[in-house]
């Protein structure tokens, strides 16, 4: 069923669907087998248009003689992990870090407050599963956020209630971790990413462990995220695809929701479709739904052959909304709020990402003084770190702790990181005074080796 409501034919409600967009193959992959030096290149055109292999290759963000540079420094990495081994030019980034871009997903957070107070089970997870979907307009960005440097946070407050921290915990292998709260839910998360390097493509696997406890009934939910392909890196237009599934487990109830990713097919056939089911804990369909990660999601009661219940209709529980037009960065007008000081506390900590020098010069145009920012503060993590070995020395994170857990997922095993509290007791403590300090870019100087010097202490 698409978001209209129309019936697919034969089968299961969506056999016929997955088997066929399955079956049916993915966008228009050429080659560029006429620039000298590229042969063999592959160029991946979602559109599945006419223009051959060459012409496609030269539309993009990147002038050529750009291009041809970035090439010749890039290709000897082709089946790598490029995670935290590659520096980078600035011309690709977005001024916004990692630890920033983790809170994109708490925009629709009010989903998960529909999730805490309702009464059906399974619209729970409908709502729930609804919320990580959401994010997923937020993705499809192309540009690339900053890496933390180890110690580095983000703060954000003012926006439904709730608090939000992130933590950059280790530099190698890179790992973020994030708590946020309000009065319906805890979300903690611990994340390293592992990616693979395929010379115009990079795939992106999350190796995480994402965790919601809905407050009301003590309910805890498990997120494990489809892996995304990010296609035309330096030949073409680039655009991301998550293909495959996204499960969300009630770990309280045995429910579940299994949602499959369409991958892109020729001219455009399936891109962006999200369809699936919310099971029982006996594996049993008792919500379909169906919609598009860009735009909307709904769901509808359903049989036990996963077919429309008669006289049911779709609802639909969420909708994208409304983006600046033409933005340099494809910014929603919540990135842009991510990155505001509107939504930072009182007394922000000097470890923010809104205050790396780099980040802010690229942010006003400055793309000279951001590449040189950003490899002096690469320059002074490395320094910090010899300091640190030198003195024999272990870096412990500030806001977070080592559990000892090992969790596995589908892309590797993953050390896990909880949220400690000590925040949220500072935070209680700055609140409660009297200041009305100033905080921005001019009056808070960029700090995140807060090991020797914590405000927390």
């Amino acid at each position: 069923m698409d978001s209209t409501g129309e019936k697919s034919s034969g089968g299961g409600f969506f056999s016929s669907l997955a088997s066929g967009m399955r079956n049916w193959g993915s966008a228009v992959h050429k080659s560029v087998n006429g620039l000298l030096g590229y042969e063999g290149l592959e160029v991946i055109n979602p559109e599945g248009g006419t223009e051959d292999a060459e012409a496609e290759a030269q539309r993009g963000r990147w002038k050529q003689e750009d291009r041809d540079s970035y090439w010749k420094m890039m290709h000897k990495y082709i089946g790598s992990d490029v995670t935290s081994m590659v520096t980078l030019p600035v011309i690709i980034f977005e001024p916004m870090t990692m630890l920033q871009k983790m809170a994109e997903i708490m925009e629709y957070c009010h989903l998960l407050d529909q999730a805490d107070e309702c009464e059906d089970p399974y619209m729970r997870m409908a709502y729930a599963s609804s919320w990580a979907i959401s994010v997923y307009f937020a993705y499809q960005r192309t540009w690339k956020p900053f890496n933390p440097i180890l110690g580095e946070t983000y703060e954000m407050v003012n926006h439904d209630g709730i608090t939000f921290l992130s933590e950059q915990v280790s530099h190698h292998p890179p790992m973020s971790v994030g708590h946020s709260e309000n009065e319906h839910f805890t979300y903690d998360i611990t994340s390293k990413l592992k990616t693979k390097f395929l010379g115009n493509s990079l795939e992106v696997y999350p190796v995480g462990r994402t965790r919601v406890t809905l407050k009301r009934d003590g309910v805890v939910l498990d997120l494990v995220p489809p892996p995304t392909k990010v296609n035309n890196l330096i030949f073409g237009r680039t655009w991301v695809d998550s293909p495959g599934e996204m499960i969300m487990t009630n770990l309280t109830t045995g429910d579940k929701v299994v949602l499959y990713f369409q991958p892109c097919g020729w001219f455009g056939a399936g891109r962006y479709e999200v369809d699936g089911y919310v099971y029982s804990a006996a594996e049993e369909p008792k919500l379909l739904m169906t919609g598009k990660w860009n735009e909307l999601m709904s769901c509808q009661p359903c049989d036990l052959e996963g077919e429309p219940l008669p006289g049911t209709e779709l609802k639909e529980i969420w909708r994208v909304a409304a983006t600046p037009p033409n933005d340099k960065f494809q910014y929603t007008y919540f990135a842009h709020k991510i990155n505001s000081f509107d939504t930072a506390p009182k007394q922000l900590l000097a470890s923010d990402s809104r205050l790396r020098p780099d980040r802010y010069a690229l942010e006003k145009g400055d793309l000279s003084k951001a590449g040189t920012e950003k490899s002096r503060l690469e320059d002074q993590q490395r320094g910090e770190k010899r300091n640190r070995e030198a003195k024999g020395d272990q870096y412990s994170p500030r806001w977070f702790n080592l559990t000892g857990e090992i969790t596995p997922t589908p892309w590797g095993d993953l050390e896990v990181y909880e949220y400690n509290g000590k925040y949220t007791e500072h935070r209680a403590r700055i609140d409660s005074s009297n200041s009305n300090d100033e905080i921005g870019i001019t009056s808070i100087g960029f700090n995140p080796w807060q090991y020797t010097n914590s405000p927390a202490e």
